[in-house]
């Protein structure tokens, strides 16, 4: 095992129980460059719909960065686990469809930046690119940044895909993000290091936080994608009845 002086985080040291609430993100970087994303979007051509989904990737990103979450990601993987979910499930097609007007989707087609994504969410949790991440400010922006992007490039794809290949790759990333838990739930040992040490405060040991993760992957955050999937297998019945063109749009 890993010394916690081994770790240093972005989001800073592991907090205790009773000190979370007082672990918000200062940094005054951060703090610039969400102010500067809400002015420069404000400039931008775009209507109601599209302003209420930037206001709510805007706050959804303070609570991921800001927010003492970012401090109990530094605590427990489990924690990490929902924050990567809502990063990649919630976040990114929020700024897909916040961003339509001026950002299109980017350049190869739904099934490559499905791959992409999957990729780059297998690489950021194999456990040594995971406590890379946890050791270098630069490289814990890389993972973050990596998986947001190559997650907008898969939803801003699923927007306008027709709604067949669109319900495809919801179905891809539910089943990878289920195979990916089952092998955290089912693996005996604890495998991400920067966790040794900080989860017992919680409550948890480094396994039962691994499994948890597990757990939340396997379910809520597959359960993400399913639910996108049905949601436009119903609007493919629909449209079908109707003879419309079979779009996400």
């Amino acid at each position: 095992m890993n010394s916690a002086a081994t770790w240093l985080p972005y989001c800073g040291v592991a907090p205790a129980p009773d000190g979370l609430m007082a672990r918000w993100n200062g940094d005054p970087i951060l703090i610039v460059a969400l102010i500067l994303a809400a002015g420069c979007y404000r400039l931008l051509p775009s209507n109601a719909a599209e302003r209420r989904f930037f206001v709510a990737a805007l706050a959804l990103a303070a609570l991921l960065f800001v927010s003492p979450l970012c401090a109990l990601t530094s605590a427990l993987f489990s924690a990490r686990t929902v924050h990567h979910t809502l990063l990649t499930a919630v976040l990114a097609p929020l700024l897909a469809f916040a961003l339509s007007p001026v950002a299109r989707a980017p350049r190869g087609g739904i099934a490559i930046w499905t791959v992409v994504h999957i990729f780059a969410f297998w690489l950021w949790h194999a456990p040594p690119a995971y406590a890379a991440a946890l050791s270098s400010d630069m490289l814990y922006w890389t993972m973050q940044a990596s998986l947001l992007v190559t997650a907008w490039g898969m939803w801003a794809h699923i927007r306008t895909a027709a709604l067949p290949f669109g319900i495809a790759a919801l179905l891809a990333l539910m089943v990878q993000m289920g195979l990916l838990g089952a092998l955290l739930v089912f693996n005996a040992d604890a495998l991400y290091a920067p966790h040794y040490l900080s989860t017992q405060a919680w409550g948890f040991s480094p396994l039962e936080d691994q499994q948890l993760a597990g757990l939340i992957m396997w379910a809520p955050a597959a359960g993400f994608y399913l639910a996108g999937a049905l949601w436009m297998l119903a609007r493919w019945l629909g449209v079908e009845e109707r003879g419309e063109a079979v779009t996400a749009r």
